[in-house]
């Protein structure tokens, strides 16, 4: 992808942006995760970030706040009632 910014604005968003072009991928990450075009794993695939947790980071510097899905709610119920019965297993 390739961005056409005008020289002159270039230099204006240079000196208030370190790094422009990711600041804008940044923006363009965290609006696909709001509206659940990208999940957080995507996020951090497209940003190259090591973690989860770095990608979470920049949702909130974003100010997009990961939320969890109903589908992830039901997943670790799952996982709870599993664990709640090998723990009462004699």
């Amino acid at each position: 992808m390739t961005l056409d910014i005008p020289d002159d604005l270039l230099g204006e968003l240079s000196a208030k942006f370190h790094d422009a072009g990711l600041t804008a991928l940044e923006a363009l990450a965290a609006r696909a995760y709001a509206e659940e075009v990208l999940s957080l794993e995507q996020v951090r695939q497209l940003l190259d970030l090591p973690s989860r947790w770095e990608a979470e980071a920049v949702l909130k510097r974003q100010g997009v706040w990961p939320g969890t899905t109903v589908a992830e709610v039901l997943a670790d119920l799952e996982v709870l009632g599993k664990l709640s019965r090998l723990h009462e297993a004699p």
